[in-house]
């Protein structure tokens, strides 16, 4: 992200009183970047139009649609949220976890912690994004795996060879053809299919 203070901070909120607070919890933070969203129609456009780094969403009393709007810009903008509500059960609670709501704060709104709750929003983003990257970096490579494996099988078949001579044709074609061994692997695939 940006460097701290030039972060783009979007805060979504209809009482401008509340908004104020944690305004003002931002500029004394040393935050010049804010901007203050009313309403929650065309949210998620509004907020893809300004791209902020952070988002912070207060809501006083909501309502089950208005939590489950808010919790799809979290899902669908893939930035840092923090939810401040007046009250909450475990099921809400849970649902923002869920959509991916970085910090959710409960009867917490004070502006001497907008800038520890920022903190702890932008860190446990990170470390979710980075939790995330691994398990869909572990996926594909569990894909490439079994497309190179199921290769290997047809080659097997096809040329009554064992698995290393397979796995070696298959590398061998990747190397003369710089590409890589998935890429080959699916082509062997692929070929397959058209000749049964």
């Amino acid at each position: 992200m940006a460097n701290d203070l030039s972060l783009r901070i979007v805060i979504v909120d209809d009482s401008p009183v509340r908004a104020a607070i944690l305004s003002e919890g931002l500029q004394e933070a040393g935050f010049v970047n804010v901007l203050r969203l009313e309403g929650v129609h065309n949210l998620l456009e509004r907020i893809y139009a300004i791209d902020p780094d952070v988002i912070l969403i207060d809501l006083e009393n909501p309502s089950r649609d208005t939590i489950e709007q808010m919790f799809q810009v979290s899902r669908e903008v893939k930035r840092p949220v923090a939810m401040f509500v007046d009250q909450s059960d475990s099921q809400t609670i849970a649902a923002a976890i869920d959509a991916g709501v970085a910090s959710y704060v409960v009867d917490g709104l004070r502006k001497d912690r907008v800038r520890p709750i920022l903190e702890t929003t932008m860190s446990r983003y990170r470390a979710f994004a980075r939790l995330r990257a691994e398990l869909e970096e572990a996926r594909s490579q569990l894909e490439e795996r079994k497309l190179l494996d199921r290769a290997k099988l047809i080659l097997m078949k096809a040329r009554n060879i064992d698995e290393q001579t397979a796995y070696g044709l298959i590398r061998r074609t990747a190397m003369n053809e710089k590409k890589r061994l998935v890429d080959i692997a699916q082509s062997i695939i692929t070929a397959a299919e058209l000749l049964r």
